[in-house]
């Protein structure tokens, strides 16, 4: 049962309290607010009836429908939470540390039985990319990434690995949502000159190539993101490579390739060169929007066939973002670009309203598909903070404005400002995509964030596994191609020190010089954070 009207959490310097959505906008009395300012992340369940958050002290999980506390975990250093899709399980993840001496360190992710309060099963899970184990929709299957397999689990029992599917170097993989049968897309990167692949399966025929789907191989992809769309019929597959050597991008190339279930799979032909900025299913699953180009940007709408469906020109935009139900479409330019947003009636392929949301960081429908969330988030942008509440009409129907001695903070799987994705070019925004790759890339810098909560949370409706992505918006690059240089030294800097800073965790004995990089850490970052807000 979902809460009577849609709420958002709000963290930050002022504590966490939760705001009723349309047609109140006050805040929930129902949830006594924390006062606290050390909130490090939270997380609602799918349906919106459970939240949890951890305060530095405790994992609280509260019963939104019935305003009650329902578990307190003693977990302070909790940084990552996740409910499963039914609700039975709490999924929470502290950073790995091992002890001085270098023996391991315990096990720092938890499944905790939300009916009892009890701990299910405990794994060491040392990244914190792909942190999470991942369910079917009905609960019945989880599974989770260990070196070389795929384990899947059956009915929330983690003593017993029911099945497993191996394949050499599987460096990611994908359940799909909706009913039984759950089918899986694993991606394997290529290496030795062999071509990477995506194979989709059916749960548990794992017999082998022969026994997959479907299956595309293809070259120039370092990393990839796999999006199913919602019948679990199709996978469009984002790759991108590091550095595009052709020399048209400074930061890389982008292709998007589609996969059936039924075998069928296709390169997805864009007709303008540049970066693929974003990439969104139509909830009806039968129609997919891509954003692409050299600034002014592209945005078509292709079919299952991948030919264009409609072409909405070009513009200065990097994102889309279906409403719950695809009818609506908003194309936005966020990061480096001023905000502009343009709303879609996408069965007549109307435009609705263009309102601007300048300097957001944040973006997200609210459940009833009729109302956005907009927000300015600490660390992205550390002066203007609030949010609003718009009709997708384009009219605000409330704003809030957080004092200027205070910060609103973003949410938890935003990275810290010293880890700014790095596709696009020196003229284009950063995609959402690069931001997840970016977040998978530097998942351990992220996690050493933690003591200084610095990857904090700023509003968030009902957020589910499937839209988890669509609530950021793309980061800013400087339009200057030197000043990206700079940028790219000093991350790589920061990099090595987050290293240094690593094994000195781990017991090593640093040198004197070693010590010394450590010590300019703080000036780097503030140099850093002059270059990005400078734009």
């Amino acid at each position: 049962m979902a809460p009577p009207t849609p709420l958002l959490a709000v963290r930050g310097s002022e504590g966490l309290y939760m705001v009723n959505g349309p047609p109140s906008f006050t805040e929930s009395v129902a949830f006594q607010r924390d006062s606290g300012k050390n909130c490090k992340a939270v997380a609602f369940s799918k349906d919106g009836s459970l939240f949890a958050w951890c305060n530095g002290e405790k994992v609280n999980v509260f019963n939104v429908t019935r305003a009650e506390l329902l578990h307190s975990f003693d977990l302070p250093k909790t940084v990552c939470l996740e409910f499963s899709p039914k609700n039975n399980v709490l999924a929470t993840w502290q950073a790995y540390a091992t002890a001085k001496d270098g023996t391991a360190g315990v096990p720092n992710l938890q499944l905790h039985d939300l009916r009892t309060g009890k701990c299910l099963k405990s794994f060491v899970q040392k990244k914190m990319q792909n942190w999470c184990p991942c369910w079917a929709e009905d609960e019945s299957i989880c599974a989770r990434n260990v070196n070389n397999e795929v384990h899947f689990f059956e009915n929330n029992n983690f003593n017993t690995i029911a099945n497993k599917l191996h394949l050499q170097k599987v460096s990611d993989f994908v359940l799909s949502p909706g009913a039984q049968p759950t089918k899986v897309a694993v991606y394997v990167p290529g290496s030795k000159g062999a071509p990477s692949f995506v194979r989709l399966y059916q749960y548990p025929n794992f017999g082998g190539p022969q026994s997959a789907l479907a299956n595309k191989s293809f070259f120039k992809a370092d990393k990839v993101t796999m999006l199913w769309n919602k019948k679990a019929t199709a996978v469009l597959v984002v790759a991108s490579t590091e550095v595009d050597k052709s020399g048209a991008s400074y930061y890389g190339e982008q292709t998007l390739h589609y996969l059936a279930a039924s075998g069928e799979s296709a390169v997805v032909q864009l007709p303008k060169n540049g970066p693929i900025y974003d990439v969104a299913w139509s909830p009806n699953s039968v129609e997919f929007c891509a954003v692409y180009g050299f600034m002014p940007a592209k945005a078509t709408v292709f079919n299952l066939k991948c030919d264009p469906v409609f072409d909405f020109g070009t513009g200065p935009r990097n994102a889309a973002y279906y409403s719950p139900h695809g009818h609506i479409l908003v194309l936005a330019g966020f990061g480096n670009l001023r905000g502009q947003m343009e709303v879609w009636d996408v069965k007549n392929y109307k435009l609705i309203s263009k309102p601007v949301a300048s300097d957001s960081t944040y973006f997200a429908w609210c459940p009833d598909g009729e109302h956005i969330v907009t927000a300015t988030c600490a660390p992205r942008l550390r002066v203007g903070n609030g949010y609003k509440i718009w009709h997708y009409t384009g009219s605000v129907l409330h704003a809030r404005e957080v004092p200027a001695d205070q910060e609103m903070w973003q949410h938890e799987d935003e990275p810290p400002q010293n880890m700014k994705p790095q596709l696009g070019g020196s003229d284009k925004p950063v995609s959402k995509i690069a931001l997840k790759n970016q977040r998978k890339h530097e998942a351990k810098k992220a996690a050493k964030q933690e003591a200084k909560a610095d990857a904090p949370q700023g509003p968030a409706q009902v957020r589910t596994p499937q839209n988890a992505l669509q609530n950021t918006v793309p980061a800013m690059t400087t339009g200057d191609p030197e000043v990206d240089k700079k940028i790219k030294n000093l991350k790589k800097k920061l990099k090595a020190i987050e290293q240094l800073k690593e094994q000195a965790a781990a017991g090593k004995q640093l040198e004197k010089n070693q010590v010394e990089k450590i010590q300019k850490e703080a000036a780097l970052l503030k140099e850093l954070e002059d270059l990005e807000l400078g734009v």
